[in-house]
C-alpha cells in the first residue's frame, strides 16, 4: 500500500511533525547516526538506505557508517554520540530493555534536559517511520549497480 496516496492528510501530519523535530537543533551528524542505528535495529532497509545517504550528504564518513552496528567497540564515536546511541537502542528495543536507568544517566553529562527531550522525540519519530516503511513494504531505490548484484 502507498500510504501517501491512500491517506495524504494523515501522512502529512507525520511529515510535518518530523520536520518540526528535525528543526529542534540537534546536530545533523548525530541525528543521522541515531536514525541509522534505530533503522538497523528495526531491520528497515528503506530507512537505512535513506539515512546513510543523508549522513554522507552531511559529511559522515563511510567508516563510521559501516561500523555503526559495532559502535560500542569502536573508538570512532564521541562520548555524546555513544550516549545518544545507547538511548536509541534502549528506546527502540523498549519492550526488552525497559529503558534502563543507566542509559538515561549516561545522557546527563553530554545533553541538557531539553536536548534529551529532543533526542527522545527524534528516536520516536524514526521508529514510527520504520514501522511505516516496514509495515507498508516500502522498497528502497535500486541502482543499476545493485541490480547487477
Amino acid at each position: 500500500m502507498n500510504a501517501f496516496a491512500v491517506a495524504p492528510d494523515a501522512v502529512n501530519l507525520m511529515l510535518d511533525f518530523s520536520k518540526k523535530v528535525e528543526a529542534l537543533g540537534l546536530e545533523p551528524s548525530l541525528r543521522e547516526l541515531v536514525k541509522i542505528r534505530s533503522s538497523q535495529l528495526n531491520g528497515c532497509a528503506f530507512c537505512i538506505h535513506m539515512h546513510t545517504r543523508d549522513a554522507r550528504a552531511h559529511g559522515e564518513t563511510e567508516e563510521r557508517i559501516y561500523l555503526l552496528d559495532g559502535w560500542r567497540e569502536s573508538p570512532l564515536y564521541t562520548d555524546r554520540e555513544r550516549a545518544a546511541l545507547g538511548w536509541t537502542e534502549a528506546l527502540t528495543l523498549v519492550s526488552t530493555t525497559h529503558a534502563p536507568d543507566e542509559d538515561y544517566a549516561a545522557l546527563k553529562p553530554h545533553f541538557t534536559e531539553e536536548e534529551i527531550v529532543k533526542l527522545t522525540l527524534m528516536i520516536g519519530v524514526i521508529n514510527s517511520w520504520n514501522r511505516f516503511a516496514i509495515g507498508f513494504r516500502s522498497i528502497h531505490p535500486v541502482t543499476a549497480r545493485s541490480e547487477a548484484a
